[in-house]
């Protein structure tokens, strides 16, 4: 999904933005990864919170994009593979002010310890279900039928450290210059998507490549 058109329906920019994701491969496995060509270097580093000694790998997603959903299984067999000097974590995203339902709905479940089990469920009530949860009251009812309990949700929902997570995704999304999603963030350094890589699987092995080189203290 490009952020520049938003002013089309949102599943014509998913279409545009994912277009990537399903691409045949078109890179011979021999060929390095390049500066400028399948990944981004950032003017200025993008903050982090990983521990010391630890690479972040950032994945800027919404939920209400096609392509972000599928994505999610080849991301979830990735992390399943995941080194023990990589920390990854999800940042939702919001290039309109109609995207903050959303990002509050990732950090409530994350607060209420939910993320684990309702995150997947979350893309497939807006894309096998064709549910629409992009308000307060509409996520609100959708939590309740996952068995939360719909006060506590709420009172969470709207509470400062939501709120605040909510407004720092955004920054960090700016940071990273995000354009579109799925996309991937390495160590507040570098970024790459499937517009870039020319897939997301190839995303997937760029981002390989930079956490290997940033481990060995290399710049690309």
């Amino acid at each position: 999904m490009l952020r520049r058109e938003f002013n089309r329906s949102a599943a014509q920019a998913c279409t545009l933005a994912g277009a990537g994701l399903l691409a045949p491969a078109v890179w011979a496995q021999a060929k390095a990864p390049a500066d400028g060509v399948d990944f981004l270097t950032l003017d200025k580093p993008a903050t982090t919170e990983a521990a010391a000694g630890k690479v972040e790998v950032v994945e800027f997603f919404w939920y209400s994009c096609s392509h972000c959903n599928a994505f999610e299984p080849l991301l979830e067999a990735w992390l399943e593979k995941l080194p023990k000097n990589v920390s990854f974590r999800r940042v939702p995203v919001m290039f309109r002010p109609n995207f903050e339902p959303q990002q509050r709905l990732f950090y409530t479940l994350e607060a209420l310890g939910k993320l684990p089990e309702l995150h997947k469920k979350v893309f497939a009530a807006i894309h096998n279900d064709r549910q629409t949860l992009d308000t307060a009251e509409l996520i609100a009812s959708w939590a309740a039928k996952q068995g939360l309990d719909r006060a506590k949700f709420t009172e969470v929902y709207g509470s400062f450290p939501v709120v605040t997570k909510s407004r720092r995704a955004a920054q960090l999304q700016e940071q990273y210059k995000v354009d579109g999603v799925p996309c991937l963030g390495v160590a507040g350094r570098y970024f790459t998507s499937g517009t870039l890589a020319g897939n997301m699987p190839r995303a997937l092995q760029v981002v390989d490549h930079l956490v290997a080189l940033v481990a060995k203290g290399a710049k690309a």
